[in-house]
């Protein structure tokens, strides 16, 4: 079996079973940094809901590749191409927050808005902890987690373009 048959088999079956164990892979991997410490903030945690989608609509995708639904499978790898393709631009707009491109939302960045008490202030100190957005906490090989979502969203709306471009 060469490479390009190992990443893009001929099944429809294994092509959607590749981007649900790189969806769950990928949410391991979050899991496993949260779970060592690295706290995720908002943004990191609504970027995890399209891994959270595609995972079940590459499973769905690989029931219908299995049953020779080969149009339903089609559509379901076009449907997964697209929700990490708004990943793509969702976890961009994060590391735009953290290299302060832009302005992140005021939820994690730190913004007030109005007048606060300061005993009200601190007693609310105590017990949250707000991780913010515009903060690097971890980067691998010089990139943040948002950056890496960036590439490995890329990577699957890619990959599922492709598997859905493809009869069989």
């Amino acid at each position: 079996m060469s490479l390009a048959e190992a990443l893009l088999p001929p099944s429809q079956t294994r092509r959607a079973v590749l981007i649900l164990l790189a969806a769950l892979a990928t949410l391991a991997a979050v899991w496993i940094f949260q779970g060592l410490g690295y706290e995720p903030c908002e943004l990191c945690l609504t970027e995890r809901y399209a891994f959270y989608a595609g995972a079940p609509l590459a499973a769905l995708t690989a029931l219908f590749a299995s049953r020779s639904m080969h149009g339903l499978a089609r559509a379901g790898f076009a449907l997964i191409a697209l929700v990490f393709l708004a990943n793509v631009a969702f976890a961009f707009y994060h590391v735009g927050v953290e290299q302060h491109w832009w302005p992140g939302p005021t939820a994690c960045t730190g913004a007030l808005s109005a007048p606060v008490d300061v005993k009200d202030l601190m007693k609310a100190l105590e017990t949250t902890k707000v991780v913010r957005c515009d903060e690097v906490q971890l980067r691998i090989l010089g990139l943040s987690l948002a950056g890496w979502d960036v590439v490995a969203s890329a990577a699957l709306a890619i990959y599922a373009a492709l598997a859905a471009r493809l009869v069989r």
